[in-house]
């Protein structure tokens, strides 16, 4: 039986490193590809000028900038696309589908999950989620990684809506509750998909077992899914709405988890570079009996 000594910490920022570097037998701190090893060591310049968790902020901000600048261009481009060739190829075909789905329970359904996961919903749930993980892991990465996937969302939907100013699908053909913002992208579908996503990934550092991971993940995708096919459902957005809002989520998820991996890599580096750096314990002959 091992010593106290030897044991792994399970929470606290030792624990994030031995806990949260791995899933399943990827090593996170590994970079395979030549952009990659470039991220790393521009991260490691970051940790050692600012210290790790103000490179992550920094490299969340640069990331969130880059994710608005995508934003910003897609929706240009939608809008070039659609003052062409209208919404009638694919958006009005699939609205009138779903409005000769609808029904009093598939209704209520959809209405229960647009609160939920809407304007004052979304935020409970982030929040929550943040404050549990820094409860059970005693570290605040989470919460920053939580908080900034948020607030990420919004900025996105933001602009999106901003530039191209898109209306919602006629009211005739909607179901409450009723929205009166513009329409690209799907706010509700855009910080599900990334803040669902963000959930996921927390817990996935922490599971040992891939089935475990497995059903985590498909439980993260459904719920994004059912987010934004219910906006469809009650009229609240067009279907490319949704796709964009499914898109842009994903891409600020995946900025997000690459702003972590440089976090663990910048921390891993460093401890590797204490551990060559401590001097080895002296070693003499063995003293006279």
């Amino acid at each position: 039986m091992s010593g106290a000594g030897s044991e792994r910490p399970s929470s606290g920022d030792a624990a994030e490193l031995e806990e949260d570097r791995f899933v399943g037998r990827s090593d996170l701190t590994r970079w395979h590809s030549r952009p990659g090893a470039l991220l790393a060591r521009l991260g490691d310049r970051l940790a050692a000028r600012l210290g790790d968790r103000a490179a992550l902020v920094l490299i969340l901000v640069l990331g969130g900038v880059a994710i608005v600048a995508l934003a910003f261009a897609l929706d240009v481009v939608y809008d070039s696309v659609t003052e062409r060739d209208g919404v009638a190829a694919l958006d009005l075909p699939v609205l009138r589908a779903v409005v000769h789905l609808r029904s009093g329970p598939l209704d209520t359904f959809c209405a229960v999950i647009a609160e939920a996961f809407g304007g004052v919903g979304m935020p409970i749930i982030a929040t929550a989620s943040a404050v549990l993980f820094v409860a059970i892991r005693r570290a605040w990465t989470p919460a920053i990684l939580i908080a900034a996937t948020g607030l990420g969302s919004v900025v996105m939907t933001t602009v999106g809506k901003g530039v191209v100013g898109r209306h919602r699908p006629p009211l005739i053909d909607a179901a409450p509750p009723f929205e009166s913002s513009f329409s690209f992208p799907s706010g509700h579908t855009t910080s599900t998909t990334a803040i669902a996503g963000v959930i996921v990934y927390l817990l996935i550092l922490r599971q040992h077992s891939a089935l475990a991971r497995t059903v985590t993940i498909a439980v993260g995708a459904l719920v994004a899914i059912i987010v934004g096919l219910t906006r469809v459902v009650l009229g609240a957005h067009w279907f490319t709405d949704v796709l964009a809002g499914w898109f842009l989520g994903t891409a600020w998820l995946a900025v997000v988890i690459t702003a972590h991996r440089l976090y663990l890599t910048a921390r891993e580096h460093r401890r590797r570079a204490r551990g060559a750096a401590a001097p080895e314990p002296a070693t003499g002959p063995a003293p006279s009996r």
